[in-house]
């Protein structure tokens, strides 16, 4: 039989199946029929061209190449034409009667796969699955009840236009078109269903056409109005596109007010083709918080959106990247399981994450207030890449720091700037974990380490200290806390400052404080594991400490809190003796060791340095216990002052 007779045939049975499913879909996604078709006008488009650009002559060499879509509200049709390469009338019933045999046995197991994972007895949703092994124009029967693809073939002994028509019940007919058929390529007239009449309006087509096929490299027009203005910048040389069209292409994207910090823009020809155009936004996004999802670069194929904010072509550490990765290499639409196993994405995050480290590693080696700039906005996430363990050292060498050494809190350090600012012999880098400079600076624990001119890193934010424990090494140097520093670590390096020491204690005293040191562990009991004398301390009366190799006290806190764990742990306390705060303790415990004032303000010491830790749980009680010191202090200056009067 001639497919070109008006006599009912029989789809292919693999193809009655796909119908079946689509028709009766859960899909609530219904545009992607649109994408389907405006993607297939696209290659029949890039096929002409490419044998026009071969020597070939098709009829009508001068037709533009163009999508032209029309909406009938009357008429309930929508329609999608393409001037491109065209089907005669074997093809028509090859191509739309059929499913290619490698793709349909994969493509219906996948249809069962969905099938078994929803009610037996409701139809599955085929939102993973549409667009994939060649079944991309069955889609449009998820919106109509019938369709006819006219069609006239650009090359061959024959152009004469056929017509293709079928409503997806099981069967299709191929007649030759009538007079007014057009002069090249195909026609796809879609009468739609009741439910789906929402593409009759030019807004929905519009948006769709903007969201799935912005950047096809042919003209598409709505009702005679191109729609399709932005350019695939990303697909043109980069000595060619200029700074204002990155602009306006990258807040087109992301809806921006401002211009973008930086871009990178680069195609790759190996190990796999694609071409990316990626931005640093010159704003900060909260991923921490209510962006916490909120990342990922688009993804195409061939100028046509797969997915947006795909995870997986980059790393956490880089979501502040926006922008668009294009290529040749993955099928349209490919299901969001096989994304994540494709051995081409994984190669592709390979060279983006490359690209990306090596494109900061120049902005920082050539300007160092950008990569400030890019830094105090991006650097919080950044931190996240030592995970990275590949590039890890890249990594390293890009991290930003405020130190003691630095000026001010805005100033910051690469761990290469502090190691030749470091005495010779440093081998670890020091840090101490604060809310700000200033507890940084007042932290009992530097006052060693201000006294021998050793820089210590400020880490400010609480992953940092997750981001030194997982780096562990930068070029053989260690990463360690100052609270952990023995007095071996430091014993090599000289005093910087000099140091008013107080009068050392006699054979006496010294017995004294020992026992005065007992009586204070009587009388905090077992909320600390001892008292001792500190060898860290200059300026501070006492300190709470970790057991040796403990952990630093604000790591602590932090696996506290993911624990739900709110117990005070339980510290060592060093106290300074040379302190006149201890040295007057010690008159009081030698006068009378039972001395309830010496009780106060024993507490009252274990209280601030609970609090410096951020520990302390009692407020009123420490508020009440420095009333009651401040009260017999002032009484004391009064007897004093009567007895100097």
């Amino acid at each position: 039989m001639s497919p070109t007779e008006k006599t009912p045939r029989q789809f292919q049975a693999e193809v009655c199946k796909v119908l079946h499913i689509l028709t009766n879909s859960l899909y609530t996604n219904r545009e992607v029929f649109l994408r389907e078709l405006v993607s297939n006008a696209s290659d029949a488009l890039d096929k002409l061209r490419y044998r026009m650009n071969r020597g070939e002559q098709p009829c009508l060499p001068d037709l533009p190449l163009e999508i032209r879509i029309s909406i009938d509200k009357d008429a309930k049709t929508l329609t999608i034409a393409d001037t491109g390469l065209g089907m005669s009338a074997d093809e028509l019933a090859e191509n739309l009667g059929t499913i290619a045999k490698s793709g349909s046995e994969q493509f219906l197991a996948d249809l069962a796969a969905a099938k078994n994972a929803q009610d037996e007895n409701s139809p599955p949703d085929a939102a993973n699955i549409i667009g994939r092994f060649g079944v991309g124009f069955y889609s449009v029967f998820m919106v109509a009840k019938k369709v006819e693809v006219t069609s006239r073939p650009a090359f061959g002994e024959s152009t004469d236009a056929h017509v293709w028509s079928s409503d997806g019940l099981g069967t299709y007919t191929v007649e030759p078109a009538a007079a007014d058929a057009p002069e090249r390529g195909t026609t796809i007239k879609a009468w739609l269903k009741d439910d789906a009449t929402e593409f009759l309006e030019n807004f929905r087509v519009e948006s769709t056409i903007r969201k799935h096929s912005a950047f096809v490299p042919f003209p598409v027009l709505l009702d005679g109005q191109k729609v399709n203005t932005q350019p695939a910048l990303w697909r043109e040389p980069k000595f060619s596109v200029t700074e204002e069209q990155y602009e306006g292409f990258y807040k087109a994207l992301t809806y921006d007010s401002k211009a973008p910090l930086d871009v990178l823009h680069f195609s790759v020809d190996v190990p796999v083709q694609f071409s990316a155009l990626l931005f640093i936004p010159d704003t900060a996004q909260d991923f921490f918080g209510a962006d916490r999802d909120f990342w990922g670069l688009d993804l195409y194929t061939r100028r046509v959106l797969i997915q947006n904010r795909n995870q997986d072509l980059i790393p956490e550490y880089l979501a502040f990247l926006k922008g668009v990765v294009d290529s040749e290499d993955l099928p349209l639409n490919i299901s969001r399981e096989t994304l994540q196993e494709n051995a081409v994405l994984r190669k592709i995050r390979q060279v983006i994450v490359k690209q990306a480290l090596g494109n900061l590693e120049k902005l920082a080696r050539d300007d160092e207030e950008k990569y400030r700039r890019f830094w105090t906005l991006h650097g919080k996430v950044f931190k996240l890449g030592y995970h990275d363990f590949a590039q890890r050292e890249r990594v390293s060498a890009l991290l930003r720091f405020n130190t003691s050494a630095l000026p001010d809190a805005e100033a910051l350090s690469s761990l290469d700037q502090y190691m030749e600012r470091a005495p010779e012999g440093q081998k670890t880098f020091w840090y101490v974990a604060a809310p700000n400079r200033e507890a940084a600076r007042l932290n009992p624990h530097m006052e060693r380490f201000a006294r021998k001119g050793i820089e210590v890193l400020w880490l400010y934010e609480p992953v940092d200290e997750f981001v030194m424990d997982g780096l562990g090494k930068y070029k053989d140097w260690d990463f360690m806390s100052v609270e952990t520093a023995t007095d071996q670590a430091l014993d090599a390096f000289a005093d910087k400052e000099e140091h008013k020491a107080a009068a050392p204690l006699s054979e006496d005293d010294a017995s004294s404080f020992d026992a005065l040191l007992e009586r204070m562990k009587e009388i905090l009991e077992d909320r600390v594991a001892g008292v001792r004398v500190s060898h860290r301390l200059t300026d501070s009366p006492a300190v709470l400490v970790s057991p040796d190799g403990g952990i630093s006290s604000s790591m602590e806190k932090l696996i506290k809190v993911m624990q739900k764990d709110d117990s005070v742990p339980v510290k060592t306390l060093e106290v300074n003796r040379d302190h006149p705060l201890l040295r007057n303790m010690l008159r009081i415990f030698k006068a009378d060791s039972g001395d309830r004032t010496l009780a106060h303000m024993t507490q009252a010491l274990f209280d601030a340095s609970l609090l410096q830790d951020g520990y302390l749980k009692d407020p009123q009680a420490l508020a009440g216990r420095s009333n009651k010191l401040l009260e017999e202090a002032a009484a004391w200056y009064v007897e004093v002052r009567k007895l100097s009067a």
